[in-house]
């Protein structure tokens, strides 16, 4: 499956790279436009998530109402989401494709010859092979980069063999060499700079959505005026906003460790996923605002 689609992928990515010539420039041409063709599962994840909002007042009133009975309760809370037809796993869908879409470019990213320039296995083996043989070092989990990185040195060594200028990939990006993984350049400080930036977009992205999610507690605690219900929600807000707490810690964390080993090429696809998610969302979440606001009047 994740072949497949990074096949898929590396058929528009080749076609950027041709228009451009540029394998940083067509990287950010490939995130904008999946951004774009995955703009209508966007706006109904956004949707759903502010529809969900307004529907937790209703599902707290039937669990207070049937807290001593479990299946009527159940039963009235599917009933909610029929009412207003909702799925209680509409938010799967995003969760799969997000899924499918990381693992699938990543190995696009990850082997960029076999996905964007379409060399057989077999060539990229014989390569692999003469490198080794020559004495030339080559990653276990990033062969195909260390054969872009060496394919001038191919070149001389092969110099009738015309498959290896495909090999040729032009990696250099506003000074910085997407070829590059951090942690085998240790001591290259322009490493850093790519990975640190994604590392500071997730983490205000993951505040941004925080940020939300407690205005919406907020908002729900206020308008809440139903006892003991309304001091269970009270404890909730307390758990979300400590469980956000730590995702604000966790996420950024865990960035550092899968952004430093690999393909700086990655890295800058994740950036500008970041990056246009922030403003995806901003702008979203004013448009949903504005519609709800004329559904209402």
């Amino acid at each position: 499956m994740f072949e497949f689609l990074a096949s898929i992928f590396g058929y528009l990515l080749s076609i950027l790279y041709n228009l451009v010539n540029n394998y940083g420039l067509a990287i950010i041409l490939f995130t904008v436009i999946i951004k774009l063709l995955l703009l209508p599962l966007s706006i109904k994840q956004q949707r759903t998530m502010k529809k969900s909002a307004k529907l937790q007042e209703k599902m707290k009133i039937i669990q207070f109402k049937y807290k001593n009975d479990p299946e009527k309760m159940n039963q009235e809370i599917m009933s909610l989401y029929k009412n207003e037809k909702m799925s209680p796993f509409s938010g799967c869908l995003t969760a799969i494709v997000q899924f499918l879409l990381l693992l699938s470019i990543f190995y696009l990213v990850r082997n960029p010859l076999t996905y964007m320039q379409k060399i057989p296995t077999d060539d990229i083996n014989k390569y692999v092979n003469q490198m080794q043989e020559e004495g030339k070092e080559i990653s276990k989990a990033y062969p195909e980069i260390d054969l872009i990185r060496e394919a001038d040195w191919l070149k001389e060594k092969n110099p009738e063999d015309t498959g290896i200028d495909k090999l040729k990939i032009q990696m250099e990006f506003l000074g910085l060499d997407l070829n590059k993984v951090p942690q085998q350049n240790m001591t290259d400080y322009t490493v850093y700079i790519i990975p640190i930036l994604y590392i500071l977009s997730s983490f205000i992205s993951i505040r941004m959505t925080t940020a939300m999610q407690q205005k919406q507690n907020k908002e729900k605690i206020i308008d809440g005026k139903t006892g003991e219900a309304e001091e269970n929600k009270e404890t909730e807000m307390d758990a979300v906003m400590q469980t956000n707490k730590m995702m604000s810690w966790m996420m950024p964390i865990m960035s550092i460790s899968i952004a430093f080993v690999a393909p700086l090429g990655l890295a800058l696809y994740w950036l500008m996923s970041n990056l246009l998610m922030i403003l995806e969302r901003l702008a979203l979440d004013k448009f949903i605002k504005q519609e709800d606001g004329e559904e209402e009047n």
